[in-house]
């Protein structure tokens, strides 16, 4: 397996500046590790050291330390991984910390960011009971489609729900996330953000395949298209049959290899990984594919090998550092993250 790279998609870092709350009644033991691990500049690359990765796309997940974060923090918080990225050239590649229901103003912060050299966007799925189709969140997708910035779109907590399923542990937790990762893309999907902004990739969870299987099982030939298009989905708990399904839905070149890096998966994954790959029927291109030739891609990243490319993905601009964007048009307690 010496041969098979993996960048993984979905890593989480906080500068450790910021002073992270108390975790929650009861999961200490959990979160005290995590906690430790996700403010460590060390941890994250030590995989990338060791050979298991090739590299981390890195976000900071502001739902566990500012869940109401402002501008200022969203702006502060671009800085720190701009520099965090100069620390690691070719290692790390920094999603910008975007608060999605914010507006032009979140918007002009898109742009700032990527002018930093940061390769896309990390957003929230939902805020209250707006999703990302919501009028306030047009202004970030229409910056996002034109100056060719990747979003990753990330579950939150959504309520009732989440109270509704905590009686039923991990599985319940995970299902009210997915839901709200999956509900977004569907909003995006139904709502016409997509076909609206051809340039717009979005990034989704494993968690939210139901968002993916069930438009292409039960719509159109057209949302079809657009899933095929426009939407990627990381690989977090590396299930073949999870995997399989995403594959054969949306292609192998709309996969990319993530992990959930400190809190789902804490250590190496790349023999995992490819297991789990070749076990969901993915030929070796394909899974070099997803383990990192598609990420180069969708993030224009230097290419170790030409990658898988998805139909109407040849002619997007780039977003980051040295590129030309295109000329068209105190804290709560951590919520649960994955």
């Amino acid at each position: 397996m010496s041969g098979f790279e993996i960048i993984d998609f979905h890593s989480h870092f906080i500068d450790p500046s910021w002073d992270l709350p108390a975790p929650p009644a009861g999961g200490a033991l959990r979160w005290g590790p995590i906690f430790a691990r996700i403010r460590d500049e060390a941890a994250l690359v030590a995989e990338i050291d060791s050979g298991d990765l090739a590299g981390r796309v890195v976000n900071t997940p502001t739902a566990l330390f500012a869940p109401e974060a402002g501008p200022e923090v969203h702006a502060r918080i671009n800085d720190q991984l701009a520099a965090l990225q100069g620390r690691h050239p070719g290692r790390i590649h920094a999603l910008a910390s975007i608060d999605a229901f914010a507006g032009e103003a979140a918007a002009r912060e898109l742009e700032r960011a990527l002018g930093l050299g940061l390769v896309g966007a990390f957003v929230d799925s939902a805020r209250g009971g707006r999703l990302l189709d919501a009028p306030e969140a047009r202004p970030v997708l229409e910056a996002a489609a034109r100056l060719g910035a990747p979003v990753f779109v990330h579950p939150v907590n959504p309520e009732p729900l989440t109270a509704q399923l905590a009686p039923y542990g991990r599985s319940g937790t995970l299902l009210a996330r997915g839901t709200s990762n999956a509900a977004t893309l569907v909003a995006l999907l139904e709502g016409g953000a997509l076909a609206d902004l051809p340039g717009l990739r979005v990034v989704v969870t494993a968690l939210a395949a139901s968002g993916v299987l069930l438009p292409a099982a039960f719509g159109s030939e057209e949302l079809r298209a657009l899933l095929r298009r426009q939407v990627h989905v990381e690989t977090m708990g590396f299930s073949p049959a999870i995997l399989r399904a995403l594959a054969e839905t949306l292609g192998p070149a709309n996969l990319l290899a993530g992990s959930d890096w400190p809190i789902v998966s804490d250590g190496p994954i790349r023999e995992r990984a490819e297991e789990a790959l070749r076990a969901a029927g993915l030929d070796a291109a394909e899974r070099a594919g997803v383990g990192a030739g598609n990420a180069r891609r969708l993030l224009r990243l230097p290419a170790a090998a030409e990658p898988l490319r998805p139909a109407g993905d040849r002619d997007r601009p780039a977003a980051g550092r040295g590129r030309e964007p295109a000329r068209s048009g105190p804290a709560a307690a951590p919520a649960a993250t994955a």
